[in-house]
């Protein structure tokens, strides 16, 4: 029964992988998960507008209470949590893709929050929706399900994170019929696979205990899965059939706040902090135990503080940190420094690629739009009808032609012409 189990989840992961790749358009109608559908921040759109102004934002929402989740969408809908201001109450809520009314509106959580670091909040992990259901996580609140009418499935309780004082930040993932939720804290760590379809646990998998942001990213190596998650010590590799630790590459200079991204056969890896050597990491996957010492291909040392996640865009890797909002490009094959430019204002978003354009966007809501290359080539910077007092903070979604960009306060939508 247990082969039979095994069997069965890794066919439909295999599956689920091939239908992304089988079907690069997907990303036109959905962006069902954090950084998309493979989990990389790279839509195959190519009509994703480049320049904009304000007669090209098509509307813009008001989302009750705030929150800095990514917008996620599938099936003509847009899901994003918030929380009342005092984290008292958090919620689901729903968004029709085309109009930008608001559907619904789901509390999840009520009663006393967590301690939060002042640049989080207690609605700052992204949904997973999967055509049927939308999962989200919140922390100490545990891990929710509802239906696309906004009825609750189920809640699943996950423990309580009770000495991270920072909030969360890990969004949860797809894999066959399960949801995987990181829940990384200074006294308990671990990561944990739930039946979408009943909230059952299927497996549990302890990690060395510190606070943690990463979302775990699946890559194909073999003809079978990994997953792979960056965290305060280095970087892991798990079985997500069953939870098992494969492999873990130790280094970077600690927090592991960034997700992964991969690509050219290599896994790469940025540290939260930037206080040494290794803080870019690239990996070789398909290791086992200890790999630092046989699987490290390239390790390259950053400056400032490392929020967004890396972008892989061909033979580019682009990364940006949090301040003094500086954008660097390597070549992925070899670690070579290409290029690094100040762009201005503070960074939290993880940039996006979409038409070949990589999309960054500051805490001020203002993008700007590159060309990845052996030079910088900026194309555009674009503002949005922002108030002063709106943050930020989550990564863009490009969709069906339009972008959509999310505040601590508004949802909005942006075409490509007027």
């Amino acid at each position: 029964m247990l082969c039979y189990f095994h069997k069965k989840h890794w066919l439909l992961g295999v599956c689920f992988s091939l239908l992304l790749h089988l079907h690069p358009l997907r990303g036109e109608s959905s962006w069902p998960q954090w950084r998309g559908p493979q989990g990389t921040g790279v839509s195959q759109e190519t009509d994703i507008p480049v320049k904009w102004n304000r007669e090209q934002v098509r509307w813009r929402t008001r989302i009750p209470g705030r929150g800095q989740s990514s917008p996620v969408a599938e099936g003509g809908r847009i899901f994003l949590t918030t929380a009342t201001a005092d984290g008292n109450a958090r919620s689901v809520v729903c968004i029709e893709q085309q109009t930008g009314k608001l559907l619904w509106q789901r509390q999840a959580v009520e009663g006393m929050p967590e301690t939060v670091h002042p640049m989080n909040s207690w609605a700052t992990p992204s949904c997973a929706a999967d055509g049927t259901r939308v999962m989200a996580y919140f922390g100490n609140g545990g891990l929710y399900c509802f239906d696309y009418r906004g009825q609750r499935l189920w809640h699943r309780n996950l423990g309580r994170l009770a000495n991270n004082r920072w909030g969360v930040g890990s969004s949860p993932i797809l894999f066959g019929d399960d949801v995987i939720q990181t829940c990384d804290g200074d006294n308990d760590a671990f990561l944990v696979a739930v039946d979408r379809a009943t909230g059952k646990i299927r497996w549990r998998q302890e990690r060395r205990k510190s606070r943690g942001f990463s979302t775990p990213l699946l890559i194909d190596v073999d003809r079978r899965q990994e997953l792979v998650l960056n965290g305060h010590f280095g970087v892991h590799g798990y079985d997500p059939l069953t939870g098992s630790e494969l492999w873990f590459c130790e280094g970077g200079s600690g927090r592991g706040t960034p997700s992964v991204t991969s690509g050219h056969n290599l896994i790469f890896a940025i540290s939260g902090r930037s206080r040494g050597p290794g803080d870019l990491m690239a990996i070789r996957p398909g290791g086992r135990g200890p790999v630092a010492a046989t699987h490290l291909a390239w390790q390259a040392q950053r400056g400032g503080r490392d929020l967004p996640s890396p972008l892989l865009i061909g033979d580019y890797l682009v990364a940006v940190n949090l301040r003094p909002g500086v954008a660097t490009c390597y070549d992925a094959r070899s670690g070579k420094l290409l290029w690094k430019q100040r762009l201005g204002g503070n960074f939290s978003a993880s940039p996006i690629a979409a038409g070949g354009n990589v999309y960054l966007q500051n805490e001020r809501g203002e993008t700007i739009v590159i060309r990845p290359g052996p030079t910088y080539r900026e194309l555009a910077r674009n503002g949005l009808p922002a108030a002063e007092t709106e943050a930020f903070r989550a990564s863009l979604m490009p969709l069906s032609g339009k972008l959509y960009a999310r505040s601590d306060q508004y949802l909005y939508c942006v075409s490509g012409s007027p």
